[in-house]
């Protein structure tokens, strides 16, 4: 309240008492829910997210309290004025309540005597000797900070000449060398005659409210670089992806396929939220001696580099085939490939290579599911070979196992996750179940058409490849 006005006056009565206390309540309920929050919210100071929680918490806690504390000065009504002042008095605030409001002073600077009063509490605010006298107008600046001065002059001088009230923020450096954030409120105060006899405000200190907000705010850009960062890394592993991978979709083709050929299928299936890229693929090749080379694996991680390991394995995989490695010794060099890589990395994988002729399919495993043969209207899983991680241990060595298929077979290729909420044995026993519903399809891409429709429609939390082939004359 200005000081100017009146006790008795209608603008200087305090409203109800009742429900003030009533806010009051509230705000201290909501403030204690807010800590509950803030306690609970993460504090680890490597993580973008949970910097940004605890930086609104704090906010929201300082905002409260200020609330709480100011409701606390409304509910006690303003200072006493004395009945025949000399000069307009000073601006008093009551005594001290809380954490807050010592943060909160007044002061007034009588132009006509070229005196000064200041409350205690803003001599700790500025951190001056309650002792000593009250700086006047032309000495106050002198605790400013020199890129403020020049802002505060130009308000004070707005406000004693042009009558403008003050609303402003300026740095002040204390004695003990602390620099704090002042808020400052002030209006002129008029003489009869219309000129400005003295000046009045009330100073806050926010520095910990604008570190508050600096912290929300520096968290903010923090996240959004790294949204920034994460759809580009995105962007550069889709675009690798499609350069270095197979068709994500669509029906695979051997270029120079003989009379016992295999119709092939494949489909990558994206996670639910389709913002990570992972290790996943699937291959198809035809070798010289027209034999063909069929694998899906993943590689940990994801992102440019989970995709970048992946085209590297990928086109270690091929060249080793090409050169007639038989399946389990591939897997062998690829082990000792990953396992001397500058950023180790652990993947799983399934290579088959299928001989026409004579319709066999010899296989090798790597910590990965098992091949799925379905057979007349009925599915297994092909016996393991064994076979551990890919650069989980220095000289694995892989086992092979044959199958001898027949006219008519479908094999059935694929990476973890493809079943969304089931691994292991429980996500084989929903393939298997499909055994009716493949073995009756016409071509592997009514195969593959129905195991999306069973598995790629559903949620899931990590990408996953699927590849049908099946055996024709």
């Amino acid at each position: 309240m200005p000081p100017h006005l009146s006790a008795d006056s209608p603008a200087a009565q305090p409203p109800s008492s009742g429900t003030v206390d009533a806010l009051i309540s509230q705000t201290r309920r909501l403030r204690g829910e807010m800590d509950a929050v803030r306690r609970d919210a993460p504090v680890d100071g490597t993580d973008p997210q949970g910097r940004w929680q605890r930086a609104l918490c704090d906010l929201a806690m300082h905002q409260l309290n200020d609330l709480d504390e100011h409701l606390a000065q409304l509910r006690d009504g303003p200072p006493p004025v004395p009945a025949e002042p000399q000069t307009t008095p000073a601006v008093t605030i009551p005594p001290r309540r809380g954490s807050l409001l010592s943060r909160v002073g007044s002061a007034e600077w009588n132009l006509l005597t070229d005196e000064a009063s200041w409350s205690g509490e803003l001599y700790r605010i500025l951190g001056r000797d309650p002792e000593a006298p009250p700086l006047t107008l032309d000495e106050l600046p002198a605790l400013v900070h020199d890129e403020d001065r020049s802002m505060l002059t130009s308000m004070v001088t707005d406000c004693l000449i042009d009558a403008k009230p003050i609303d402003g923020e300026f740095r002040i450096r204390r004695p003990d060398g602390a620099v704090r954030t002042v808020h400052m409120m002030g209006e002129p105060v008029l003489h009869t005659d219309g000129s400005t006899a003295s000046m009045w405000a009330v100073l806050r200190d926010v520095s910990e409210l604008r570190r508050s907000q600096r912290t929300v705010s520096d968290t903010r850009d923090s996240l959004e670089r790294q949204r920034h960062f994460a759809r580009t890394e995105r962007r550069l592993a889709a675009e690798l992806r499609e350069a270095v991978l197979p068709p994500w979709r669509g029906c695979l083709r051997l270029p120079n396929q003989g009379p016992e050929t295999l119709d092939l299928a494949a489909r990558h299936l994206p996670s639910a939220t389709g913002t990570l890229i992972g290790g996943d693929w699937y291959d198809a090749l035809e070798l010289p001696n027209g034999e063909s080379l069929l694998s899906v694996g993943d590689l940990t991680g994801h992102g440019v580099a989970a995709v970048s390991g992946t085209a590297t394995l990928l086109g270690a995989l091929r060249g080793m085939a090409m050169a007639g490695i038989r399946p389990g010794q591939l897997l062998s060099w690829l082990n000792r490939l990953l396992d001397v890589t500058v950023q180790p990395a652990l993947g799983s994988a399934v290579c088959c290579r299928y001989r026409p002729e004579t319709r066999t399919l010899t296989w090798a495993q790597a910590g990965h599911p098992a091949p799925l043969l379905f057979r007349n209207g009925t599915g297994c899983v092909l016996p393991a070979a064994d076979g551990v991680l890919l650069g989980a241990t220095p000289g694995a060595v892989y086992g092979q196992a044959e199958e001898t298929l027949e006219e008519g077979d479908l094999l059935l290729l694929h990476t973890d996750g493809l079943v969304p909420g089931h691994s292991g044995t429980a996500a084989v026993r929903r393939l298997l179940d499909l055994a009716p519903r493949l073995c009756g399809a016409r071509t592997a891409q009514d195969c593959l058409r129905a195991v999306v429709e069973e598995c790629g429609e559903a949620e899931r939390e990590d990408d996953a490849c699927v590849l049908v082939a099946r055996v024709v004359s």
